[in-house]
Parts: C-alpha cells; structure tokens; sequence
C-alpha cells in the first residue's frame, strides 16, 4: 500500500535498509522517545497518553528481550536489566511516577549509547578490512 506521507515513507524505507545493529538503535531510540513523551503525560496529568507511551516502550523492551541471544553470557546480563527496565516501567504507569521514569530513562540512554559505540567499532573494523564483514 502506497503512502502520500514523505516522511512515513523514508522511515519504513529505512527500517527495512537497516542493519540488525541499526534497528537495535532505532529501538532504543524509540523507548527514549516514548518515555520522554510519558513523562510529558505525566506532567499534563494525561493519563491516557502516559498509558498509551508506557506501553509502547514496554512493547519495545520485549522486543529487545526476544533478540537477545542467550548463548553469550552479556545476554544474561541483558536480560536481567531489560526485565527490570520493564517491571520498572510497569510501576512508573501504575503510580505516575516521574522518578522511576528518569531512572530507566537513564539505563536506556546507557545501553543506546554502548550500542552506538558497537556499531561505530564494528564500522571502523569493516572499513579497515577494505569493506569485507
């Protein structure tokens, strides 16, 4: 299905050029953004909106959850944080509260910026190999 939307079209153009390591990015700056549209909510005392941006980075946080490969043991470690981050924002919708969201606000803004460092070590290495993965 064709859209007329400039902007939607250069969005899914590209999720789908993206690279695993790049669609991780994405991810993580998605939760950024529903957070801080949470806390927002929060602020405007809008309940639905706090609900509706909670949910969404919770959707998001499974997801990285799922992708994770269990075999290397960072994974493990992964996925004890994401499971908090999760419950974490759980509280955060039930309770409206502020706190908890600057708190997992600020683990996520970490693993973006760890993953940003990733991708940009695995680019320098690529290019260091004359362009061969």
């Amino acid at each position: 299905m064709a859209t007329n939307n400039p902007y939607q079209s250069y969005q899914t153009n590209a999720m789908q050029t993206a690279s695993p390591g790049e669609l991780t990015l994405m991810l993580y700056n998605g939760c950024l953004k529903f957070i801080a549209q949470a806390k927002k909510a929060i602020e405007d005392k809008d309940i639905e909106a706090r609900n509706t941006n909670l949910l969404k980075a919770q959707k998001i946080i499974q997801e990285l959850m799922v992708t994770l490969n269990m075999e290397y043991e960072v994974a493990k470690s992964m996925m004890t944080m994401y499971d908090y981050i999760y419950r974490r924002l759980v509280e955060a919708n039930i309770k409206s509260d502020m706190s908890i969201l600057e708190e997992v606000e600020g683990y996520v803004k970490e693993f973006r910026d760890t993953w940003k460092q990733v991708i940009q070590i695995n680019r320098q290495r690529q290019y260091a190999q004359g362009g061969q993965a």
